[in-house]
């Protein structure tokens, strides 16, 4: 939440926690409620199959999203908290990259 222009909701259908960047979902934690946690975060495809490989036990394919673009990271499986932040902050960038030049403007305020 502290990045600029993030936006936070709950998909109920999902059960999903849900940050997005105008509309657009870069993360979401599944289940905080409950015994199963999973962080989904949007990545770019070369790092998602080496961190996959770094934490194979820890870190998957995307639950439920594209394979490619997505992994599943469970946290209490040893993935450091400083690479969890890393992916968030890389699924972040890659969205607003996406946007058109004068939101990423309007979002970073440059």
């Amino acid at each position: 939440m502290s990045l600029k222009g993030v936006e936070k909701d709950f998909k109920a259908e999902w059960g999903w926690t849900r940050f997005m960047l105008r509309g657009k979902m870069f993360c979401a934690f599944c289940g905080e409620d409950s015994d199963f946690t999973l962080i989904t975060v949007k990545g770019e495809p070369d790092f998602n199959i080496h961190i996959r490989d770094m934490y194979p036990d820890a870190i998957i394919e995307g639950y439920y999203m594209n394979k490619v673009h997505w992994n599943s990271v469970y946290p209490d499986k040893g993935v450091p908290y400083e690479l969890i932040r890393d992916m968030c902050g890389r699924g972040y960038d890659l969205v607003l990259h996406s946007l058109p030049k004068k939101t990423q403007k309007e979002i970073t305020g440059e």
